[in-house]
């Protein structure tokens, strides 16, 4: 499962100098056509809901091997997806198309972090490639 956080369906207008230029679209599209290299299949989901995003990771619970999320500003103090994220048996990745780290100190804080797998940030684009070897490594 492919999540993206909020405000990430801006991608592409949304602070172009810190996001680049490429839409959620084409952010996805990017990731399936990776994944499937590696023999793997995206269900992708966005919403600016905490909510709903805690549903989708449920509903992925027994049913998809990986999540992969994008969390957005959720990252910082979404305690409710930690909790989520954490009942997940399988590989969980954490992107981020900027680097959190190099911006506002705000920022530098992410409650997805321990129950993750592993983060990747600040790759862009590349981050999702990264993200996608990574959970066909895990899952080999």
């Amino acid at each position: 499962m492919l999540l993206h956080g909020p405000n990430l369906n801006l991608l592409g207008e949304r602070e172009p100098e810190v996001y680049g230029t490429d839409t959620l679209d084409d952010h996805v599209g990017f990731a399936r056509d990776v994944a499937e290299r590696h023999d793997l299949r995206i269900e992708a989901h966005q919403s600016n809901h905490e909510g709903q995003l805690i549903d989708h990771i449920h509903h992925a619970r027994g049913r998809c091997d990986a999540i992969v999320i994008n969390p957005g500003a959720f990252t910082h103090y979404a305690w409710a997806i930690h909790d989520a994220l954490a009942a997940f048996e399988g590989p969980i990745v954490e992107v981020h198309i900027s680097n959190p780290n190099a911006r506002e100190p705000w920022r530098h804080t992410s409650v997805i972090a321990p129950v993750a797998t592993g983060s990747i940030m600040g790759f862009g684009q590349q981050g999702y490639e990264l993200a996608m070897a990574a959970v066909a490594a895990k899952l080999a």
